[in-house]
C-alpha cells in the first residue's frame, strides 16, 4: 500500500493524535480488524488498528494499555480507541519481530497454557466495562434465536451446507455452558498460535487485543486449550494436547477447577472449532475444523458431561 491509498482521514488523525502524519507504509493487513503500520513524519513507526464500532474497542485498549504498563509482553497502545464515524480507531507501538510456536504436542500445550495464565492473572487486576458483545467465535452466551449467535454475513449464506452433527454439536455445547452459571471475567478468546511472536523459549509479544471476552475463566481457558496451536486456517489441538493446556493453566494458577469448571472447559474447547467447522462449511473452505470436530466430538462431549 503507499501513501496516497490510505483512507483520507488516516494522515489528519495520525497529526491529531500523534502529532505527525504518516511518512511511510510498513504493513497493511486485514482480519477483524484493519491494521496499518506507519512511520511517521518523525521516524517513529507505530500501529493503527480501525474496526467497527460496536462498543468493544474502548474496554480492550484500556485493558491492552493495562498490561503493557505491568510489563507483559504486548503492544502498548499510544492512544486510547475514538471514534471515527462508524469505526473505533486506536494507535500501538510497533513490536515487530519474533516466531510463530508450532505444534500440537503436549509439550507445546504446555508452553501456552504457562503464557494464557500469566495473562488470566494480569488481567485480574483490570477493571474495565464488559467488552460485549462478545468475539462472534465464542458468543455461545447469545440471546438470538437459534444455536448460533445472529452474524449477518453468515446468516444470509445457504445453512445447508452446514452438517446436522455440527449443529446437534454446538446445541450441545452451548446447553452444557448456560446450566454452569459462573461468573464472569475478562479474558483473551482468541489465543492461537498466530496470535503470539516467541524469541527461544521466552514469549515475545501477544497480539489481537481486539479478542478480548467477558466468560467464565474454565469456558475462556477451554478455549485456548482447543485453540492454541492454529497458527494459519483454525483447527482443534489432539485432545491430550488440550488434557495438558489444562493441567499446565491449573498449576500456574496455583487452583484445581471444579468438576463444573472441568467439564465447561471441555465444552468451550469445542465451541469454537464448531464455530469454524460451520465456517468452512459456508465457505467451502478445506474442512480442517470439521474433520477434527467429528475425530474428537464425542469424546470431548463425554469429558463435558454434555
Amino acid at each position: 500500500m503507499l501513501l496516497g491509498d490510505l483512507p483520507g482521514w488516516l494522515p489528519a488523525w495520525c497529526l491529531n493524535y500523534l502529532g505527525c502524519e504518516p511518512a511511510d507504509v510498513l504493513l497493511q493487513q486485514q482480519q477483524t480488524s484493519m491494521v496499518f503500520g506507519l512511520r511517521l513524519a518523525d521516524g517513529r513507526d507505530v500501529v493503527v488498528k480501525t474496526r467497527p464500532d460496536d462498543g468493544r474497542a474502548v474496554s480492550c485498549v484500556a485493558a491492552q494499555a493495562r498490561l503493557a504498563e505491568r510489563g507483559f509482553p504486548c503492544a502498548r497502545p499510544l492512544t486510547p480507541a475514538v471514534g471515527v464515524g462508524a469505526l473505533a480507531v486506536h494507535a500501538e507501538e510497533y513490536r515487530p519481530g519474533g516466531e510463530v510456536l508450532h505444534g500440537d504436542s503436549p509439550d507445546v500445550a504446555v508452553r501456552y497454557a504457562e503464557v494464557f495464565a500469566r495473562l488470566m492473572a494480569e488481567l485480574t487486576g483490570v477493571t474495565v466495562a464488559p467488552p460485549l458483545p462478545n468475539p462472534r467465535w465464542v458468543r455461545w452466551d447469545h440471546a438470538d434465536c437459534g444455536v448460533w449467535p445472529a452474524i449477518e454475513f453468515l446468516d444470509d449464506q445457504d445453512q445447508s451446507a452446514v452438517s446436522a452433527y455440527v449443529i446437534d454439536t454446538a446445541d450441545r455445547i452451548r446447553r452444557r455452558m448456560l446450566a454452569a452459571g459462573l461468573p464472569c471475567v475478562l479474558g483473551h478468546a482468541d489465543f492461537e498460535a498466530q496470535n503470539l511472536r516467541w524469541h527461544g523459549r521466552q514469549v515475545w509479544a501477544v497480539h489481537d487485543w481486539d479478542s478480548l471476552a467477558w466468560q467464565p475463566e474454565a469456558a475462556l481457558v477451554g478455549a485456548a486449550s482447543g485453540a492454541f496451536a492454529s497458527a494459519a486456517q483454525p483447527t482443534l489441538a489432539p485432545i491430550d494436547s488440550s488434557e495438558a493446556f489444562l493441567t499446565a493453566y491449573q498449576d500456574v494458577r496455583g487452583r484445581v477447577f471444579t468438576v463444573e469448571e472441568q467439564e465447561v472447559a471441555w465444552a468451550a474447547s469445542l465451541w469454537t472449532a464448531a464455530h469454524n467447522a460451520r465456517w468452512e462449511a459456508l465457505h467451502g473452505d478445506i474442512p480442517r475444523s470439521g474433520d477434527a470436530l467429528r475425530a474428537q466430538a464425542a469424546e470431548r462431549l463425554r469429558r463435558a458431561n454434555a
